[in-house]
């Protein structure tokens, strides 16, 4: 019973985490697999992963291990004191190359049709995968209605929203200015400015590093995207966030002494709220801009 109850409170914090992780957009303790899937691109992803690789490496790990088993057992020195002398077998060799051919064609027709996904900007009339990765596409998703550019630096992020006019920096917070400001933001995460966006909208992402810079990585794990930022080129990428929230990311290229304090946060918001948080923003004053949005998460 002791034991019982010793095994009982160590999955504890796993389960807490578990149910944490349903509703954040960040890591948490005791996480296994994934991040939840709030976009089109995350859900084809997730469904990839948990799908078809890990059916694949499982059954290679499985055959791998029989065939451990059997050369332990019947090619030891004791079961086999006179090894055969031939090098050869045309059959084996034959399906060693053509079977592992075979296994990466199967990985290679989803994983190219999630990575068109990505990199494919919605017009409006093309179809993308969801949660259905060998179809030509099921999900409808909206032609842009927000394009912003993003600049990584040495070491923050900047922000314009291209139409609007409007540009912004993203620095991480200190960890005083985090208790201080917002307490429930997780650390080395939470940033004084978060890319405020409207849910249920395309939002195009124009990605880049600044010209006397290094190359940086935009990763959002929630929403399925990651692109490098290349000083003197422009890549493109998209999302259509389903629910509101924050949702984090980092740097995910090697940049420098500051790469793991290059935080990402994106707010996704109801449209009214988006409204009034654009309205007071092109006043210039992004501090009130920030009131206007509900209380932080």
């Amino acid at each position: 019973m002791g034991a019982l109850l010793a095994a009982a409170a160590g999955l504890a914090p796993v389960l807490a985490g578990a149910q944490e992780q349903a509703t954040a957009g960040h890591p948490v303790p005791g996480q296994i697999g994934l991040q939840p899937s709030v976009t089109p691109i995350m859900d084809s992803i997730i469904v990839f992963h948990d799908g078809v690789l890990m059916w694949t490496i499982s059954a290679i790990v499985l055959l791998v291990l029989a065939l451990l088993v059997i050369v332990m057992v019947r090619f030891n020195a004791r079961a086999n004191p006179v090894p055969a002398r031939f090098t050869h077998n045309t059959l084996i060799e034959v399906a060693w190359t053509v079977v592992p051919i075979l296994v990466l064609i199967v990985i290679a027709i989803p994983s190219f049709g999630v990575l068109a996904d990505q990199m494919t900007t919605p017009d409006g009339e093309r179809r993308y995968l969801g949660s259905n990765i060998f179809s030509f596409g099921e999900v409808e998703v909206p032609a842009p209605e927000l394009t912003v550019k993003v600049t990584g630096e040495q070491w923050f992020w900047s922000y314009e929203y291209v139409d609007e006019g409007l540009r912004f920096d993203q620095y991480i917070l200190s960890e005083a200015d985090r208790e201080a400001q917002k307490p429930n933001q997780p650390r080395l995460l939470a940033v004084d400015n978060e890319l405020v966006v409207p849910v249920d909208t395309t939002v195009r992402l124009l990605v880049t590093a600044a010209p006397t810079g290094v190359i940086h990585a935009f990763a959002v794990p929630s929403f399925g995207i990651k692109v490098d930022a290349v000083p003197g080129r422009l890549n493109e990428t998209w999302f259509n966030a389903r629910e509101t929230g924050i949702y984090y990311g980092q740097c995910s290229e090697l940049c420098g002494k500051d790469h793991a304090f290059m935080p990402i946060a994106v707010r996704v918001v109801e449209r009214t709220e988006y409204e009034a948080f654009m309205a007071a923003a092109e006043g210039g004053d992004y501090t009130a801009a920030n009131a206007t949005l509900a209380a932080v998460q």
